[in-house]
């Protein structure tokens, strides 16, 4: 499958230290396998979305035909919050 970024999180992903950096593009790699690969399950509160641990970083992302669509890449803490993730992820 082919994965695309939201301009909000690739900005985020192009801030990220170096060593982190690393840990989510491995992460975000094993996406494009069929079937993708890593800890992945629905994420709750918001149908449709899904999120993926990489080390201390969450991937959310959502399917759209043939092609991954990531949202948010954010600190675990952070992205656990009760905040709608609907509503953003759009070109």
């Amino acid at each position: 499958m082919k994965v695309e970024l939201h301009r909000d999180a690739g900005k985020y992903y192009s801030r990220l230290p170096e060593p982190w950096k690393s840990h989510v593009k491995a992460a975000i790699d094993g996406l494009e396998k069929e079937p993708p690969e890593g800890d992945i399950r629905p994420y709750e509160g918001n149908p449709g979305i899904f999120r993926l641990k990489a080390s201390k970083y969450r991937v959310l992302y959502r399917l759209e035909t043939d092609t991954i669509f990531v949202t948010h890449i954010e600190p675990r803490g952070q992205a656990y919050t009760k905040k709608t993730k609907q509503g953003r992820g759009k070109k």
